[in-house]
């Protein structure tokens, strides 16, 4: 478990994110995180990486202006939407289910006006390069999207690789899709059901969410588990990138044993000796 107690104030700090680096699992149609070491120990006395990657890659952010023309870069996103308290809620899906605005009105504890919140479904133990990962994972349905809008939530992440159902997005028959021809014909022919009926419209819930400028968060991970249905105050920063569509980001959730969300006031500092 990745966890710290900070010696003065005693709260937890979890990691919430995914190991990052070559092999990390990248989105079918993505090119693959390229990363060398340019500048070696053994060589040079002095290590240096260089990489080549897209931003959508591992436990990341995404800004507005991913989907919304004319969005808010990742360098604007105001910064109480990068630092704040909120929720982890544990709402278990298997493959191609749902989460529903009923699922969220129903969770205990329930979503605040202006939280956090972080929803895992349990997708995050299937992180991988792999067919099952990016195809058949949960999704968020567009009228969750507009419930947690309703509540004036500041940002959302999810444990699953994006935050739509997959045959929802590019991987089914969307804008230049399907990027994964398997997982299409696979969903009709197990379901019994068409998936551009089932999913007419592209990135729904995503919209949703950046069009009221709610940042989200993407393939949540780390020690997640060991947080469910807890409120904590999470920290979660891009680069200061004019711009940026997206960022990879190490998300970290801070608790408190006493079972409230507190920070303590600093202490003035008067002099040095």
């Amino acid at each position: 478990m990745t966890q710290v107690v900070d010696p003065y104030s005693g709260l937890n700090l979890t990691e919430l994110s995914h190991i990052w680096g070559h092999g990390a699992p990248s989105l079918p149609g993505n090119d693959d995180v390229v990363m060398f070491r340019s500048v070696k120990h053994g060589q040079h006395g002095v290590m240096t990486h260089r990489l080549k990657m897209v931003m959508h890659t591992g436990t990341h952010m995404n800004a507005p202006l991913h989907l919304i023309q004319g969005g808010v870069g990742c360098g604007d996103i105001p910064l109480d939407r990068l630092f704040g308290n909120g929720v982890i809620l544990s709402l278990p899906k298997e493959r191609w289910e749902l989460i529903s605005a009923e699922d969220l009105k129903a969770v205990t504890p329930s979503i605040s006006p202006g939280d956090f919140v972080i929803i895992v479904t349990g997708w995050h133990h299937k992180y991988s390069d792999s067919l099952e990962y990016f195809g058949e994972s949960p999704g968020l349905s567009p009228d969750a999207a507009d419930y947690l809008v309703s509540l004036g939530v500041k940002l959302v992440g999810l444990d699953t690789p994006q935050i739509d159902h997959p045959l929802a997005t590019s991987l089914g028959n969307h804008r230049g899709g399907p990027l994964m021809n398997r997982v299409v014909a696979k969903y009709a022919e197990e379901t019994g059901r068409d998936p551009e009926k089932d999913f007419p419209d592209w990135n729904p819930a995503h919209k949703i969410l950046l069009t009221e400028n709610i940042p989200t968060i993407e393939q949540v991970g780390g020690d997640v588990d060991n947080l469910l249905n807890t409120r904590a105050t999470f920290h979660a920063t891009p680069w200061k990138w004019e711009h940026g569509d997206a960022c990879p980001v190490r998300l970290v959730a801070m608790t408190d044993p006493t079972g409230t969300c507190r920070i303590e006031p600093g202490t003035e500092v008067t002099g040095y000796g």
